[in-house]
């Protein structure tokens, strides 16, 4: 089959349409923060659904709340397709990321409506890869990927609501969660199209790139204490100022991360007792620290830490820290990136450009499972998670292509 130009291009203009809906269903009234189980997911869902049947797809909702579609084989002899990114999103977020991912995946289905495959194709709606809600992120895709935690049943949000209630409350049935996991055999390989999120694409004028990977990530709570005192009365020489011991910690953080070719940032700093003409005698901060190599996060992480302890020591302060997330560094398939590449260069004309993702994405636990492959789409001045977070519709039909290509690559 081949796709007319311009109905390629009336489907680019539609998803741009779709984006904009979608961006309705938000808890605020100003900007787009939609979470996990709440009105605002039923409705996108519910949207999305629509627009999966529309497509020709058969549609369901799983154990956590992901929304499915299904282009049904009439001979399915091979393991299952999935494609898909998620639909949930950070507090005051853009239109694209994550959602831009799944409505191409249903264009692409409803492209290739005529097309007969001999497996089945899935389109999925993760329903919750931020962790704005719960602070637990890659919820829905653990379920599907058969590493959903148990313990998340018990995590409150801001309001006191366990996981385990909001389920319940959304019509779904916690001892369920992750019970319908997929399995690697019935899984043939999972495909996502995602903004950049950065601006390699952008500086190098090409709307598209394969991704050869997601960094790994671990994040620390640091806590500095010394001792408060008064600001006029304790003179320089004798102060043990916890936040300017922090201070020397984050410029030194800093300074690491560019030796040693890893990406580390301090994201949230608080200081203790935060008055005025108070000698600081506890700061709070966090590390986030980013490789696409496992083994130098973790040799990394172990020296860096070492060293703001060493600064604590020299100060005469006390230094403490926890660990409250990490994430391994997972690679993209070989023959995934290859098969991406030669979509790419097909449709761009152009030598592809292999990069490797710095932010997470679903494909983290969907590794668990199976293959991964992504592609990413420029997004202007690398801006996301945020309401200025914008693509081109140019891009988003360069995508499309890729994409149709892609899925008619595994026939």
């Amino acid at each position: 089959m081949t796709v007319e130009k311009d109905t390629m291009a009336r489907q680019a203009k539609k998803l741009m349409d779709q984006a904009d809906t979608l961006a309705q269903f938000s808890a605020d009234e100003d900007a787009i923060t939609r979470a996990y189980l709440t009105p605002q997911h039923r409705a996108a869902h519910d949207q999305l659904a629509q627009w999966m049947r529309e497509a020709g797809l058969e549609t369901w909702q799983d154990s956590v709340g992901n929304q499915w579609g299904r282009k049904v084989s009439a001979n399915p002899i091979q393991s299952t397709l999935i494609l898909g990114s998620h639909s949930d999103t950070v507090t005051n977020a853009g239109k694209y990321d994550g959602n831009l991912g799944v409505i191409l995946a249903i264009e692409t289905l409803a492209l290739l409506v005529d097309e007969a495959f001999p497996f089945h194709i899935d389109v999925v709606a993760f329903a919750d890869e931020e962790g704005t809600r719960f602070n637990t992120t890659l919820i829905g895709s653990s379920g599907v990927a058969g590493c959903f935690n148990p313990q998340w049943l018990d995590v409150k949000d801001a309001d006191g609501i366990s996981m385990a209630a909001a389920m319940r409350s959304f019509g779904l049935d916690p001892s369920l969660a992750g019970s319908d996991a997929r399995t690697p055999e019935e899984t043939l390989a999972y495909l996502e199209v995602h903004i950049e999120q950065g601006p390699v694409l952008e500086a190098e004028n090409l709307p598209v790139g394969v991704v050869t990977g997601i960094a790994g990530a671990k994040r620390f709570q640091c806590q500095v204490k010394g001792i408060a005192g008064h600001a006029g009365t304790v003179t320089l020489d004798l102060r043990h100022d916890a936040l300017c011991g922090a201070a020397e910690m984050i410029m030194a953080i800093e300074t690491f991360a560019q030796q040693n070719g890893i990406v580390a940032t301090v994201g949230k700093c608080e200081v203790l007792p935060g008055a005025v003409n108070v000698i600081p005698g506890e700061t709070h901060f966090t590390i986030d620290i980013r490789s696409l190599s496992q083994v130098t996060l973790e040799q990394c992480s172990v020296e860096l830490l070492a060293q703001l302890a060493d600064i604590a020591h020299r100060r005469n302060l006390s230094f403490d820290y926890e660990n409250i997330y990490q994430a391994e560094a997972v690679l993209c398939s070989d023959q995934l990136q290859r098969q991406w590449a030669e979509v790419v260069e097909s449709v761009t004309q152009n030598s592809p450009r292999f990069l490797p993702s710095g932010a997470g994405h679903d494909g983290l636990a969907m590794t668990n499972l199976t293959e991964i492959g992504m592609l990413f789409v420029r997004c202007e001045k690398g801006i996301s998670h945020n309401p200025r977070e914008q693509v081109m519709e140019a891009d988003v039909l360069v995508a499309l292509n890729c994409f149709v290509q892609m899925v008619k690559s595994f026939r």
